[in-house]
C-alpha cells in the first residue's frame, strides 16, 4: 500500500489535488493561502497561488490591482514611481511632481539625469554655455545676466585682461590708472612685493611700496638722515634746500622744538633764539 500524502497543516490527504510545496512540505492550496498568502495593497485581499504576486519595497499586489493611481493604467512590466505611497506611471508622476526644465519648459523625466543651479533645473543637454552651446555638465561655469557661460567663453567674452600678464582677470582684480591687474601681478617696481592691501605711491607711472619710495626718491632730514615721505598729510620743515622731520627740528643745544618759533642758524646747526643770542 502507497504511503499517504497528506497536508503539512491540516493533515487532509493530497492524493488527486492541487499542492503547494514549501521548504518540501506539502500544503493544500487553501492551507498555504491561509498562512503564508500576502494581502494585496489594492484590493486588501490574499493574492492566491493562481494569481501573479506583485511586490515593491515589502508590499504586494494582485497583477490586475498594479495600477496607477492617477490614471489607473497597469504598471506589469512597465517603469513607475511613487509618492505619498500611491503608485504612479512615469507620465503621471512627471505632470505632478517632475521639474520643468528652465530652458527648454519641458519635463524631466524620472531617472532622467538633471542639472540644478539657484532654485532651477535643466535637462543635462539643455544646460549649456550661452555663447559656445556646449552641455557644461560638472565643469566650472560662470553665471552672468541670467544666463552661463563655461570659463573659458566667459572669460574671452567678458573678463579683463591683466596689463601686465595679458591673461584674464576672474577674480580679485585691481585697478590702477584704470588699468586692470591680477593681485599677483601688481608689484612694488623696487622690492617686487605685492602691493594689494597696503599703501603705495607712484613716480613717473611706477609703483612703489612707501619703503622702496622713500629710500629711493625721498628727501633725508638734515637731522636724522632718514627719509621724509611726507606721504599721508605728514609733516616736515623746509629750510634752504634742506628738510627735517618736524620731531627733528629742535634747537641743537637745548633740544627745544623750533617748529612755529624763530631760529637762527649756526653753520648746519639751528639754535634757538637764546642759544644763539651769544653767536
Amino acid at each position: 500500500m502507497a504511503d499517504r500524502y497528506d497536508c503539512h497543516y491540516c493533515k487532509e490527504s493530497l492524493f488527486g489535488k492541487k499542492y503547494v510545496l514549501r521548504e518540501e512540505n506539502p500544503y493544500c492550496v487553501k492551507c498555504y493561502e491561509s498562512l503564508y498568502s500576502n494581502t494585496c495593497e489594492e484590493c486588501k485581499k490574499p493574492i492566491g497561488c493562481d494569481s501573479r504576486d506583485l511586490s515593491y519595497k515589502d508590499r504586494h499586489w494582485h497583477e490586475n490591482c498594479f495600477h496607477c493611481f492617477a490614471c489607473h493604467r497597469s504598471l506589469v512590466d512597465k517603469p513607475f514611481s511613487t509618492k505619498d505611497d500611491q503608485l504612479l506611471c512615469t507620465e503621471c508622476y512627471s505632470n505632478e511632481y517632475s521639474s520643468k526644465c528652465h530652458e527648454c519648459k519641458k519635463t524631466i523625466m524620472p531617472g532622467s539625469r538633471k542639472m540644478e543651479y539657484k532654485g532651477n533645473s535643466w535637462h543635462e543637454t539643455c544646460f549649456s554655455c550661452q555663447r559656445c552651446q556646449q552641455p557644461i555638465g560638472t565643469k566650472s561655469f560662470i553665471p552672468k545676466d541670467n544666463y552661463n557661460y563655461c570659463v573659458p567663453c566667459y572669460e574671452k567674452q567678458f573678463a579683463l585682461q591683466c596689463v601686465q600678464c595679458k591673461k584674464p582677470i576672474t577674480t580679485g582684480g585691481v585697478t590702477y590708472h584704470d588699468q586692470p591687474w591680477h593681485k599677483d601681478c601688481f608689484l612694488c617696481t623696487g622690492c617686487k612685493q605685492q602691493l594689494s592691501g597696503q599703501r603705495f605711491t607712484s613716480r613717473d607711472d611706477f609703483a612703489y611700496c612707501l619703503n622702496c619710495f622713500c629710500n629711493l626718491y625721498a628727501k633725508k632730514c638734515a637731522s636724522c638722515t632718514t627719509p621724509i615721505s611726507g606721504l599721508g598729510g605728514s609733516k616736515y620743515i623746509s629750510f634752504e634746500e634742506r628738510q627735517w622731520h618736524n620731531d627733528c627740528f629742535n634747537c641743537k643745544k637745548c633740544s627745544v622744538s623750533l617748529v612755529g618759533r624763530g631760529f637762527l642758524t649756526e653753520r648746519d646747526d639751528i639754535l634757538c633764539p637764546e642759544c644763539g643770542k651769544d653767536i
